[in-house]
């Protein structure tokens, strides 16, 4: 608490923030825990450039911003991958003898000392944060296939290839080279931060690419002749039938990466020039998020947290495919999880696995789809329901009824906004006065890449730019556009951020769904009077905030959002 006081003092002193706002920030930490400086930059009073300079001034360690830095992969890997994650440290530069090593906390002195007895060097720590280290780890490891990849390659023989992973028996040799090529991608991809990985048949070759911050990059051109033996890998690994190429499969499967477990989602598809796999990693240990993480403002993150805990109702998350819905239910389950609640789900597939709540895959096979397992849970005396999408009537109207007998229910929708899922559920044959009576919320959202806060430009909008964009009010004001660094692969971007509109229909919204509506239009106008805050308006209040461009922006309000 002490060093808490004094990074405090110097933020009051010099006018940063104040002293109120410091309580607030020492009250959440002894509730929630954390760092404070992380607290008040999450908080919205300082941002991370002010904290970096305070806790310099404090500790009298320089700062340094890593995409100042060229750094080399070799000096990068003489720390292993998994312990500059743990420790979140990282090597930026040798210089003969010494070592100079960006650190969260540089004042871990035995860290210091392990890490002086592993390299052989004389460290010299330095201050930077810990998004700056990660996006470092992202640039750094992402993209860099296995530095052993071409030796591996080598030890493959053309005409060994189907068979150079089997021992006599039938056993598997874990050190065959298409195994440890296979190990290496998939290892990349998740220390990368990657989301998905597709190994696709191309004339001549197999291009490998990796899928980060929702854009693909490709990462290795591999022989042909290498396909085969890579997708009957990935099948043994899935479980799936290596004899079937002829037709679709899917499977998944669990494999240790830096000391974690990490889940592969594998899909095979027939293609004119062989299988094609993609490959979605569900890395727990990264995807499983707090609701305060989500990006929501803070008088949306107040109404979602309310909703959480309503004691019955209907809560939708809505939004096109890869808009983070799911992320975003995992969330809400977080939140409310205890032991005095029975949770139990229904999903299509299991993405992660939560503790303490009974979660169940959908087998269409078996007869085992949403409708008929949202009756069975019924009976099975549940206070918390999550149902992963309503696709028919129903699954709709088993939802409204649960909803009105007593249960809070989580599910999701492919709509473009909040008053949409409501005529969408009425063309599905949901009655209004249904629809008035167990809705409590529905939460529409959007992904968008976040600007990379190490190279992100000024830009002040020129009056006939802001109108040409329809934001006319908005002339003369200061934004952020992309640049890009190291750190950003020159792209000018790092990472991605949700837009959400949150609505909470109140009494006159009620009615209008009840007595029934002219245009989704009416329903806007009465839900914003109500407290909703719209996509647009939400987009923009990020973008003056630095986090997004307008031009991410613009994509999606064109998008139909």
């Amino acid at each position: 608490m002490l060093q808490n006081k004094r990074i405090g003092e110097v933020l009051i002193d010099t006018g940063i923030i104040s002293r109120q706002e410091l309580d607030h920030a020492l009250e959440e930490q002894q509730k929630t825990g954390g760092k404070i400086g992380e607290i008040l930059v999450r908080k919205g009073y300082m941002t991370e450039q002010q904290l970096s300079a305070a806790l310099e001034f404090v500790l009298g360690i320089p700062y340094v911003q890593i995409s100042q830095f060229k750094l080399d992969p070799e000096t990068v890997r003489m720390l292993p991958t998994y312990y500059i994650r743990r420790y979140k440290v990282l090597p930026v530069t040798r210089k003969e003898h010494s070592l100079i090593l960006a650190m969260v906390d540089p004042l871990n002195q035995k860290l210091l000392d392990d890490i002086t007895a592993a390299t052989g060097l004389s460290i010299i720590p330095v201050l930077s944060s810990e998004k700056e280290i990660d996006m470092a780890i992202q640039q750094y490891l992402a993209l860099q296939v296995d530095p052993d990849l071409e030796q591996i390659l080598g030890q493959l023989v053309a005409e060994d290839y189907e068979v150079s992973y089997q021992l006599p028996g039938g056993s598997i040799d874990e050190e065959a080279p298409i195994i440890r090529m296979v190990n290496s991608l998939l290892i990349r991809a998740v220390q990368g931060y990657c989301s998905d990985v597709h190994i696709e048949p191309q004339e001549s070759c197999i291009r490998v690419r990796f899928r980060v911050d929702g854009k693909l990059y490709e990462v290795l051109n591999l022989p042909k002749t290498a396909l085969n033996a890579m997708v009957s890998r990935l099948k043994i690994m899935a479980n799936m039938d290596i004899a079937e190429k002829r037709l679709p499969q899917d499977g998944r499967f669990k494999m240790e990466v830096d000391q974690r477990e990490v889940d592969f989602r594998v899909s095979t598809l027939p293609t004119a020039m062989g299988e094609k796999t993609a490959i979605r990693i569900l890395d727990r240990g990264y995807a499983l998020m707090q609701v305060d993480e989500l990006g929501f403002s803070d008088k949306n993150q107040q109404r979602i947290k309310a909703l959480a805990r309503s004691p019955y109702g209907m809560l939708l998350v809505t939004g096109p495919t890869g808009s983070g819905k799911t992320t975003t239910l995992y969330a809400l389950l977080n939140e409310i999880n205890s032991i005095e609640k029975n949770i139990i789900t229904l999903e299509d597939p299991i993405e992660y696995t939560i503790a303490g709540v009974n979660q169940v895959q959908i087998n269409p096979k078996a007869g085992l789809n949403f409708a008929t397992g949202l009756r069975s849970i019924l009976r099975q005396d549940p206070d918390v329901i999550m149902v992963g999408e309503i696709r028919d009537l129903e699954t709709a109207e088993l939802a409204v009824q649960a909803s009105l007998t007593g249960h809070l229910l989580f599910s999701t929708l492919h709509t473009n906004s909040a008053v949409g899922t409501l005529t969408r559920l009425r063309d599905i044959g949901i009655e209004g006065f249904l629809l008035a009576a167990c809705l409590v919320g529905i939460i529409s959202q959007r992904l968008v890449r976040r600007l990379c806060p190490a190279c992100r430009k000024e830009l002040f909008l020129s009056e006939e730019m802001a109108v040409k964009l329809g934001i006319p009010e908005y002339s003369q004001r200061l934004f952020f556009q992309p640049c890009g660094c190291s750190l950003c692969r020159q792209q000018g971007y790092r990472g991605r951020i949700a837009l959400q509109e949150v609505m909470l229909p109140g009494h006159q919204l009620r009615q209008m769904i009840m007595q029934g509506y002219q245009s989704e239009d009416e329903l806007m106008d009465m839900a914003v009077q109500e407290g909703l805050v719209s996509l647009k308006e939400d987009g923009l209040e990020k973008a003056l905030q630095g986090l997004i461009s307008l031009e991410e922006l613009m994509k999606v309000l064109l998008l139909g959002g």
